[in-house]
């Protein structure tokens, strides 16, 4: 079982910065993809930003040149710098990782979500 836990969200100016870190902890082989997805409200969650394993990066276009993810793969770690933050990017940011349980083949990905946590943007 793998979990994982955001900090880091919470109320911004219309310009203004926030970092969110995760952490992954629990029992596995390896993290291969680590990110974030958001949600708004009344809308479906959507996929912020995203790092491989061998340190590939997919940006949604709307936060590119924006937001900056990162990876401390020795420690389990994944960050998101988030500048110039705007109204629309209001929601709740999930932390995402793809994980090898174990490291027998064929390897088998599973799917884990953090709890969530809120990024308001305020005008």
């Amino acid at each position: 079982q793998v979990q994982l836990v955001e900090s880091g969200g919470g109320l911004a100016q219309v310009g203004g910065s926030l970092r969110l870190s995760c952490a992954a902890s629990g029992s596995f082989f390896r993290i291969r993809d680590m990110g974030w997805y958001r949600q708004a409200a009344g809308n479906q969650r959507e996929l912020v930003a995203l790092m491989s394993n061998g340190r590939k990066t997919n940006y949604t276009d709307s936060v590119k040149a924006r937001f900056t993810i990162s990876r401390d793969h020795d420690k389990n770690m994944a960050y998101l710098e988030m500048n110039n933050l705007q109204p629309e990017d209001t929601a709740v940011y999930y932390c995402y990782a793809a994980v090898y349980h174990g490291s027998d083949l064929p390897l088998e990905i599973y799917d884990y979500w953090g709890q969530g946590t809120q990024v308001t943007v305020s005008s």
